[in-house]
């Protein structure tokens, strides 16, 4: 489709938070003209009057688990070793691919209602996330959830043969869980395949004290250090949360180059701390935002991820001038698009992809207008968002979902799933991998044996 958008205030991200007023043409898939208005003869599919308000290119969530919608509210007000290990755990052993294709679109929805053009995703069975992004018009990066009990090395790299180059929306980055869950050969592993394929590498990297800690017993040393004396971070990646960071741990990622994938929301409802912001900002290390997962969060907002990461900085750092809000926005977009290797929709700019959302200024909680950038990380919500386009398409206009399914038959599927116990079996993670499999199950086994209802 060729849409106009005219009328509008600009926020292009090309030259820092520089505003502008005039017009921007979407050629199918693609942003054709971003400027002042001119004559033309185009024959518009829509052309849409933005009455003022801002567009802008959408937020990258950087870190997620989006399947996990399933257990929101299930398992709160307890710390991550717990919350993890009593609560999530045994539950995602119940879960099978129809479940995860079910709750992702759950979760795609509210992306959508935050602004949120593309996730950075971590779960356990990759394909019903990227069929559930696939059948929304939804851009995902997929990651690898490798751990002692979940997927293989050997399925993380067929993953990421697979899926890059797969679907124009879909594209994958070679990961694992984190440390505190990877037997030191399944990380040896790990590190064997990012030499071969010369790639960056994500994990969940120092999130709590307790993991920290018993990474020094077991190596010596922390996370960080540990995982780039393997080779690990030899070509890029990142970390998410990196909230108990040392000046050596912050160093490695000054020299690789890494991404610290901040998520605030979820460290303060865990209360596993405030990350270092500030550290990182000094040593020019790239910052993305996530929200985390619907189970650890609860809500995938980034607008309260904005005021968070900001706010909570300036709480640790006991100074008010501490991280800037527009520094924050930038996090929320050019920032998550570095780290999701998204280069090509990172900017409202000519030849980019169309991944933008328009911002209704006419809200009060948007008003007065002394500085639109910074109302949008203090003051900005969901009611805000208008519409959010992925890749040339309006999925989410005014309330209303375009992603090929009603609302309400996507959580009435979704609601009689997890209604039915019975319908939850155990992953079967490939038939063929008949050894591995078997090794799954014997763990998934005494999970269920310790854990067997939802009550």
């Amino acid at each position: 489709m060729n849409i106009r958008f005219f009328n509008g205030t600009i926020l292009t991200l090309e030259n820092g938070t520089e505003l502008s007023s005039g017009e921007v043409w979407v050629f199918d898939h693609l942003i054709g003209y971003v400027g002042k208005p001119q004559d033309n003869n185009i024959k518009w599919d829509r052309e849409i009057n933005l009455n003022g308000n801002l567009i802008m290119p959408g937020f990258k969530d950087a870190h997620t688990h989006s399947a996990m919608t399933f257990l929101r509210s299930f398992a709160d007000d307890l710390p991550l070793d717990k919350w993890l290990n009593e609560k999530v755990f045994p539950m995602e052993a119940k879960l099978n691919d129809d479940l995860i294709y079910a709750f992702s679109k759950i979760a795609i929805m509210e992306y959508l209602t935050s602004g949120i053009t593309s996730n950075f995703d971590m779960y356990i069975s990759p394909n019903p996330v990227i069929q559930a992004s696939i059948d929304c018009g939804f851009r995902t990066v997929m990651t690898g959830g490798l751990n002692n009990f979940t997927q293989t090395v050997e399925e993380i790299d067929e993953c990421y043969k697979k899926y890059n180059g797969y679907n124009p929306l879909i594209s994958y980055e070679l990961g694992f869980h984190a440390e505190y869950t990877c037997s030191r050969e399944l990380l040896e592993g790990m590190a064997s395949i990012v030499k071969e394929h010369q790639a960056p590498v994500f994990c969940h990297n120092s999130e709590t004290k307790k993991e920290v800690k018993e990474c020094l017993d077991r190596y010596g040393t922390t996370p960080t250090v540990f995982l780039d004396r393997l080779g690990m971070f030899n070509y890029g990646g990142g970390g998410y949360h990196c909230v108990h960071m040392t000046k050596d741990d912050i160093s490695v990622f000054e020299k690789h180059g890494l991404s610290v994938v901040t998520n605030p929301g979820s460290n303060a409802k865990l209360a596993s701390g405030v990350a270092p912001i500030s550290k990182f900002m000094k040593k020019g290390i790239n910052i993305a935002i996530g929200t985390d997962g619907p189970a650890s969060n609860n809500c995938l907002d980034m607008f309260r991820e904005m005021f968070l990461t900001t706010s909570l900085a300036k709480l640790k750092e006991k100074d008010a001038s501490a991280v800037d809000a527009n520094e924050v926005l930038k996090m929320a977009t050019l920032g998550g698009a570095r780290a999701m290797g998204l280069r090509n929709c990172d900017t409202l700019s000519r030849g980019k992809l169309a991944d933008l959302i328009v911002i209704d200024l006419n809200q009060p909680n948007m008003q007065p207008i002394n500085n639109i950038t910074k109302n949008l990380v203090y003051s900005g919500s969901k009611q805000n968002v208008v519409l959010t386009m992925v890749n040339g398409n309006i999925l989410y206009e005014k309330g209303e979902f375009n992603i090929g399914e009603e609302p309400e038959k996507i959580y009435e599927t979704a609601n009689k799933m997890l209604a039915n116990k019975n319908y939850y079996i155990l992953i079967l993670i490939h038939k063929k991998d008949a050894v591995q499999t078997t090794q799954h199950l014997f763990y998934f086994k005494i999970w269920i044996s310790k854990y067997p209802t939802f009550d």
